[in-house]
Parts: C-alpha cells; structure tokens; sequence
C-alpha cells in the first residue's frame, strides 16, 4: 500500500532530527494494513493499530509527538487522531462520507483535509481535536490534496473547476481562491519550496508528465526535467537547492535528484525494479519506497544514492506515512 503524498518542510538551513525521531509507516504484515513505528535506523518497531479494518494514510508531526491518521474502521473512511505510539486513539470526523489526505498546519493546530460530505471532493479545516470543522471550497468541481505553505497562511491544492486539473491557491481561511497554472492541460501535485516562494507541480502541457517550478503567486513557470520520460513526485530538499523526483526515463521508475533549477539531473537508485516516494528527512538522507526485493519496501538512503539500508525487512508490504515539522523546530 502506497501513501501518497508530500513531505510538509516549513524549515530553511540544515534539518537536524532528534535520535529518538519516528517513522511511522502502513504495513499488511499483520493481515490488513495497520499502522507501525520504528526508529530511523529501523529498530523499535511497534504496531500501533489493532483492527479489522485498513488504516490508510499516517502523518506525524514532530515537536507535538501525535499522528493523524485515515482508516474505514467505522464503515467509511474518517479522520483519527493519537499518540505517537498509539495511546488514546480519537476520532475527529463523524460523517458518512469518506474523508480523505489530512495534512498538520505548520504549527501543528489545525489539520486541512478533503472531504466527499457534499457529495464532491472539497476542502476543509478543523482544529486539531477535531473542532471547528469549516468548509473551505465551495464548488462543483473536485477540490483535492490541499497543501499548507510553510508559515500557514496560505494553502495550495488541486481543482478540476474548470474542467481539467489545475493549482490553485488560497488563504488559509479560504478566501481569494486563485488558479496558479491557467493552463489547458492538466497540472498536479503541488509542493511547496521550504521558504514557500516556489511550488514545484507536475503537467503533462508538453505532452508528457513533466516536473515544473513556479513562484508562489504562479508566475515564472518553467519546465526543469525536459524529458520524453514520464517525471512525477517532486520533493524538495530542507535547504531548498535540490529537487527529487520519480522518472521512468531508464524503462523503470527511478529516483532522481537535480538542482532547483533543473540543471544535473542524476538516477540515484538504478535497480531493475521501481522506486518511489522519495522524501528528505535531512539535506543528507532521502527515505523511499521499493519492491527491490519483491514487495514493498522502505528504504534510507544518502542524498547521492550511497548506503541504500531496507528499513522494514519484511516479506509483507510496507507502505510510508508522512512526517511534519513545525514552523521554526530544528532550524539552524
């Protein structure tokens, strides 16, 4: 099982993580997908989730030391929160429609999330225990995958208001909608620069799926990959000077590093196998997602592709969660 989605940076400088830093990831090892813990190096695995049902989508945050996490153990798909090792489970969203990609705010108070409860895909904040759950979308289209900015003013997200994909970006209470990209083809998967002046997104408006930067306000838009390969899953680098990236441009999917400005694109897994995910846990360490060796797999590696270690060493399926970090936490 894939978790998709970004890792949320609000840092600029060097990241540094405590020793007692947690993974949490999804694995079937157990016979559904629950959720688990480990230290960095792998060790201390905990399960934390004991039900029937799939828990689905996991994001920590550190310095608050909770989870958010997604699963149909009421029927359909609703938000929960606890403890970072699985004490005293909430649930925060009470519908009957699925609820779907909750994200932290940068200061760990609220939590955007996209919601099916209008009978289409829109956007909606709640506080973190759940309260003060508010609308922030209000249209037919499908509005998805909302991203915070890194100081929490302002969130990017996913629409098909205007009848393809596009960017769009609001305030974070909602107001002042905007679409970014203003482009007939479609564009996706926003991710903010850790100083939040650039989003990198992926378009297909070159004819194939390609990884592009532009500012904030959606100006300055350039395509950095540039290749007949299909380039998808940016994330960018705690620093902000390098992007990784999924491409399939050597036959299978890879993972890949350039600088900011597209310039030295390098394969830093080369395998025969697929590679996904990638996530910047430093400026030094890329985690990832593999079937290198027949199931899925998290893998750590060096920012080069050097010393690539299996984290979870296991014949199920293991699928990442995603990490937080607090505005200004750690920041050198």
């Amino acid at each position: 099982m894939v978790t998709v989605g970004c890792l949320s940076t609000a840092l600029r400088g060097i990241r540094e993580l405590p020793a007692d830093f947690k993974i949490h990831f999804i694995s079937d090892r157990d016979g559904n997908p629950e959720i688990y813990m480990m230290y960095l190096d792998g060790s201390h695995l905990k399960r934390l989730t004991y039900t029937k049902a799939a828990e689905y989508y996991s994001v920590g945050i550190l310095g608050i030391k909770q989870v958010v996490f997604l699963t149909d153990r009421d029927g359909n798909k609703e938000i929960y929160r606890m403890n970072e090792d699985g004490s005293d489970p909430r649930r925060l969203t009470f519908t009957s429609e699925d609820e779907d990609s909750p994200r932290w705010s940068p200061d760990g108070k609220k939590i955007v999330f996209g919601s099916h409860r209008d009978r289409n895909w829109e956007i909606y904040v709640m506080d973190a225990d759940g309260s003060h759950q508010t609308r922030l979308t209000h249209d037919k289209g499908e509005d998805e995958n909302a991203q915070w900015s890194p100081d929490g003013t302002r969130i990017a997200f996913e629409s098909t208001r205007n009848g393809h994909q596009e960017i769009y970006v609001m305030y974070s209470d909602g107001r002042r909608p905007f679409n970014l990209t203003r482009d007939q083809a479609n564009s996706w998967y926003p991710v903010w620069s850790p100083d939040g002046t650039r989003i990198a997104f992926v378009s297909d408006r070159d004819g194939n799926d390609e990884i592009y930067v532009m500012r904030s306000d959606g100006g300055a838009t350039t395509n950095l990959t540039r290749h007949p390969g299909s380039d998808r899953f940016p994330d960018w680098s705690p620093d902000g000077t390098r992007i990784a990236f999924v491409s399939d441009r050597d036959g299978n999917e890879e993972i890949y590093v350039m600088n900011a400005d597209g310039s030295d694109q390098r394969n830093l897994t080369r395998t025969v196998m697929d590679d996904h995910d990638p996530i910047w846990l430093t400026n030094n360490e890329i985690q990832f997602h593999t079937n290198r060796d027949g199931n899925w797999e998290l893998y750590l590696m060096g920012a080069d592709g050097s010393r690539p270690f299996n984290l979870t060493r296991n014949p199920a399926n293991d699928g990442r969660g995603l990490s937080s970090f607090l505005n200004g936490d750690l920041e050198r």
